[in-house]
């Protein structure tokens, strides 16, 4: 639905380098740190505002941020890989590594004067946030990873979890110049990726995504840049943040293997699937989402309890 701009701060920026990182807070949000990371080459307004708000509630000063390459951040210089298939399994990257993607966020955290926040991200960016505890834990709280894959899968790695279908359903379909095209291109992701277990408003979508058209759906340079960045850090098995893995059941781009492998992987990780879930995050499951989330944070106070596991229907 469309968020009106009062809700979030004027845009700011934190610089890592010579790339400028837009971002914002969300306006009387007050509490604990949380830093949100949305996922390949799409904008921080991709965040809904009601899972933001739900987070408030639970007591979180929340901030959200654009990936380079992405809405008001630093867009990139043009690569040779323009397809972000070749660039997913090309194991090279020509722009910049996943290392500075994270180095991003931190330096948004500095800006925020934040000396350490939970991160949440979905998609590429519950990657990114995995990737941010593993090479700078001493700045995270918590770590919840949405609809992700594990941080150290690449290359062919990925075809275990990556499902085909609907990807190449949207890199066939062509959309017109300008911005109607932009309009449509994110509507047709919308459509792709909601939760076949809950209803799919048209019109709420449609009035968001016109509201904040982005370029990042149709922008296949930036997602080959964004996705070919090649991590260097350690091994996902080496995380020792607190840990939430969150994933659909019915995500049409990654497996919910893809979820399981990641809580696996991470000691006393707690993994929350979702059934009837796509590879969105559904507003009949923001209130849990917001409260998983808050659980994570009170667990992060209390060392003793790490480890803990269990959760809803679904798990």
């Amino acid at each position: 639905m469309p968020q009106p701009q009062q809700e979030w701060t004027p845009t700011r920026y934190a610089h890592n380098g010579d790339v400028r990182v837009a971002f914002d807070q969300l306006n009387g949000s007050e509490g604990e740190p949380l830093l949100l990371i949305m996922g390949l080459a799409v904008a921080r307004f991709w965040w809904p505002a009601g899972l933001c708000r739900a987070f408030a509630d639970a007591g979180f000063a929340v901030a959200r941020y654009d990936q380079r390459d992405a809405g008001e951040s630093t867009r990139m210089p043009d690569t040779a890989t323009t397809n972000p298939f070749k660039a997913l399994f090309g194991k090279r990257g020509d722009a910049y590594t996943s290392e500075d993607m994270t180095d991003d966020a931190i330096a948004v955290m500095d800006e925020l004067g934040w000396e350490r926040a939970h991160v949440f991200g979905h998609s590429l960016g519950g990657a990114i946030a995995q990737r941010i505890a593993l090479r700078h834990p001493h700045r995270v709280l918590s770590v919840t990873s949405s609809a992700a894959l594990p941080s150290d899968t690449s290359g062919p790695g990925v075809l275990r979890y990556l499902r085909f279908g609907l990807l190449a359903k949207l890199a066939r379909t062509k959309f017109p110049e300008g911005r109607e095209g932009e309009i449509e291109a994110a509507l047709a992701v919308w459509r792709g990726v909601a939760s076949p277990g809950y209803p799919f408003d048209e019109a709420a979508a449609r009035a968001w995504v016109e509201a904040d058209v982005d370029s990042g759906p149709r922008d296949t340079k930036a997602q080959s840049r964004q996705i070919g960045a090649q991590w260097h850090g350690p091994r996902l098995k080496e995380l020792r943040s607190p840990a939430l893995v969150l994933h659909g059941e019915q995500d049409p781009i990654l497996r919910v293997g893809a979820g399981r492998a990641t809580a696996r992987a991470i000691a006393g990780a707690r993994l929350v699937t979702y059934p009837g879930v796509g590879h969105d995050l559904p507003a009949a499951l923001w209130t849990d989402i917001a409260h998983q989330v808050g659980d994570l944070a009170a667990r992060q106070s209390r060392p003793d309890s790490a480890g803990v596991s269990g959760g809803p229907p679904g798990e």
